[in-house]
């Protein structure tokens, strides 16, 4: 029996997202403290069964490490889901007695997700946690590298949810997984917002849908090292960092820009973190390896140093855990200009900082541009500049980039779904929480008499008498003659 998988998948997209249009009426009636015990007992579904969803993510994608995927489940589910229980999305939000104003939370309808290869269970637990905390139903079009994954953390959220008062359909997940499916579902009418988790091959279609759409890609971040930073921290940050899940963190450094001064020292500290800088005809090798797989495709995306080493030929030492490729140029047809979702990062040197603010921006515009920027200095004029003059959604300093835009170890917005806005490519470059998943009705209460134009009178107590017949007509025309002939009874 011969089976189109396209024709399934079209079918399955709209059987779910009308259904999911349904469920969400209901759960539109929903109460905060309602939606919040739903979410509770979809994140203990998780968190029991994380470890076995982490190594079931990198058996199937075979890529990253397991261990960091535990991480970030276990990130979502702990701080990330008590940031989340501490909002209030639905029901007044907002309200001001003295100026009579209000603010209601309404959830948005039916969520399309384009789920990543990347952190397929973190970024589809983070997301049916803000759906449904939103009073929203959420439909997943899983990436085909992972779509065993997803579909299993997505059935374990629905089965604790629904056993909570969930009405069935408000979670879903597209099987079997194609690109025809993924593109009839944000089509769909009865989809309200889109969100592209990493899924650059479909961005195209998202925007094309007609829908808001929330894309949360990797971003080609740079990190300035200057010349006052503690270079030893800036270097353990920024391999931590890089490595994390083998380089697919969506916020993780993928170059390097260092103030001239002080390039020995950061080379001397990189290398005692693990890093080796590769020789021209290592770049080269390598180059030829990331041209031909492309920077995120298999054989290239989530290999360690090691494995990505031993597929170019190169001979490193034991124990690498990051390749450096030295620059001096931002260029279309350089591998090693682009994102590179891999421990492997380019390094450019400056002479001092405006040159190295310069590269920066540049770098940024070159792909995937504004996502986020880190700077290690102790000089607050310095970071200032930095912080007012980059085309950037978020500005790190002194942290590990991956960590540090996750919310980790700063005060951001705890999230693994991190806005590429800047980039013209979604409606927000902010972490993602459940407040993008509503709109806010505005109430105004009136409080002025509406102002009378000017060179006009006030209407007088003689005009407020009731229009004759004739007055009506001349106004209104065969209106009136249609209602005299509407019965009354």
């Amino acid at each position: 029996m011969i089976v189109d998988n396209d024709l399934l998948s079209i079918q399955h997209a709209r059987i779910t997202a009308e259904n999911a249009f349904e469920a969400q009426k209901l759960l539109a009636g929903f109460t905060q403290d309602r939606l919040d015990a739903v979410v509770s007992a979809m994140g203990k579904a998780v968190t029991e069964q994380a470890e076995e969803l982490a190594v079931m993510a990198h058996e199937e994608t075979d890529c990253g490490s397991w261990r960091d995927k535990l991480t970030q489940i276990r990130f979502v589910c702990g701080d990330v889901l008590d940031a989340l229980l501490r909002l209030r999305c639905v029901g007044v939000l907002a309200e001001d007695p003295e100026k009579k104003l209000m603010d209601i939370g309404v959830p948005v309808g039916v969520i399309a997700s384009l789920a990543p290869v990347a952190n397929p269970i973190a970024a589809a637990a983070h997301q049916a946690l803000m759906a449904v905390k939103a009073g929203n139903a959420i439909v997943f079009s899983p990436h085909p590298r992972a779509a065993r994954s997803t579909a299993r953390v997505v059935a374990l959220m629905a089965e604790a949810a629904q056993a909570a008062g969930l009405p069935e359909g408000c979670l879903a997940c597209l099987e079997p997984a194609c690109r025809s499916g993924a593109r009839e579902l944000m089509r769909h009418k009865n989809v309200a917002l889109i969100v592209n988790t990493g899924v650059p091959s479909l961005l195209n279609e998202a925007r094309e849908a007609g829908k808001p759409l929330i894309y949360a890609g990797i971003g080609q971040g740079p990190a300035f090292i200057e010349r006052t930073a503690d270079i030893a921290r800036a270097a353990r940050d920024i391999v931590r960092s890089k490595t994390f899940d083998n380089g697919m963190a969506p916020a993780a450094e993928q170059s390097v820009v260092v103030d001239a001064c002080v390039i020995d020292t950061v080379r001397e500290a990189l290398r005692a973190e693990g890093c080796h800088f590769m020789t021209p005809d290592e770049r080269r090798r390598l180059g030829e390896v990331i041209a031909a797989c492309g920077s995120a495709g298999p054989g290239v995306l989530g290999m360690s140093a090691e494995n990505l080493a031993r597929r170019a030929g190169i001979a490193v030492p034991e124990g690498t855990r990051l390749l450096v490729a030295l620059r001096e140029y931002v260029n279309e047809n350089d591998p090693f200009s682009g994102e590179i979702m891999a421990p492997v990062l380019s390094l450019y040197v400056e002479r001092d900082w405006r040159h190295a603010c310069a590269k920066c921006i540049e770098v940024l515009l070159h792909d995937h541009k504004g996502h986020t920027l880190v700077i290690h200095s102790r000089d607050e004029a310095v970071i200032r500049q930095f912080a007012l003059k980059k085309p950037v959604g978020r500005l790190l300093v002194n942290t590990p980039a991956t960590f540090g835009a996750l919310g980790m170890t700063t005060n951001l917005t705890p999230s693994v779904t991190l806005g590429s806005g800047s980039a013209g490519f979604g409606i927000t470059s902010d972490n993602v929480s459940p407040l993008h998943f509503i709109y806010t009705r505005k109430v105004g209460y009136g409080v002025r008499q509406a102002p009378v134009p000017e060179g006009g009178n006030a209407p007088s107590p003689a005009d407020d008498r009731p229009l004759d017949a004739r007055a009506v007509r001349a106004l209104f025309g065969n209106l009136v003659d249609i209602l005299d002939r509407v019965p009354t009874d």
